[in-house]
């Protein structure tokens, strides 16, 4: 029986919901993921949007396999504190913009390194609610924003997240958000109808006229 993710810690306002993502959109990933594997004597060279198959020895140029990749990732997110550093703006962007929405962060990584997250978030001022699973996102914020009719906004890297979101929740805002990396310029695109978001501030322009259209 597969066990219903609780998300009874998470505890809206009668506000509009804003929904983001972490990894490459709050936190930088792929970079300091990059130096982190140069450490273990591996190196990610971006011939796919993909990590297995990429992730190679710097001694053998020998691709790691799948369990090896994965146990790079966890050990990676074990570190994560050590590591990882808020992407630009994000700490006073989503600061004002909490004082007329609820912020919450929906990150996908095992639970298990929720810990690890939280404490890193709460280190640079980013308090708000966080959600840790790796089940698709479109039905975690279909449950989170429950059909209310107040303006959501989804953030993400990852087309298929919002695909997700977009399945599951009408007139939300999709913003596209994600670094200008050698490795990102390989992902899918996102479908019509998702905005691209520049930074943080475009975004916080994006989402303003979302959430309050009058004083745009």
């Amino acid at each position: 029986m597969t066990e219903i993710l609780d998300l009874s810690h998470v505890r809206l306002g009668d506000r509009p919901l804003v929904v983001c993502d972490v990894d490459d959109v709050v936190l930088h990933f792929v970079a300091p993921f990059q130096e982190f594997l140069r450490g273990e004597g591996h190196e990610l060279l971006p011939r796919s949007f993909r990590l297995t198959g990429n992730i190679v020895s710097i001694e053998t140029q020998i691709a790691l396999e799948h369990p090896d990749v994965r146990r790079l990732i966890e050990a990676f997110f074990e570190a994560q504190e050590n590591w990882q550093i808020p992407t630009d703006l994000v700490v006073q962007t989503l600061d004002t913009l909490s004082k007329d929405a609820d912020v919450v962060f929906l990150t996908a990584m095992p639970p298990r390194y929720r810990e690890h997250r939280r404490r890193l978030l709460d280190q640079i001022g980013l308090t708000f609610p966080m959600i840790a699973s790796e089940e698709p996102k479109g039905p975690i914020m279909q449950r989170l924003h429950a059909g209310r009719p107040l303006p959501s906004v989804f953030i993400d890297d990852m087309a298929h997240n919002l695909h997700s979101v977009r399945d599951h929740v009408t007139e939300c805002l999709l913003l596209h958000m994600m670094p200008d990396s050698p490795l990102h310029l390989l992902a899918p695109k996102p479908a019509d109808g998702i905005v691209r978001a520049a930074d943080w501030g475009h975004a916080a322009e994006l989402i303003r006229r979302h959430i309050q259209p009058e004083a745009a």
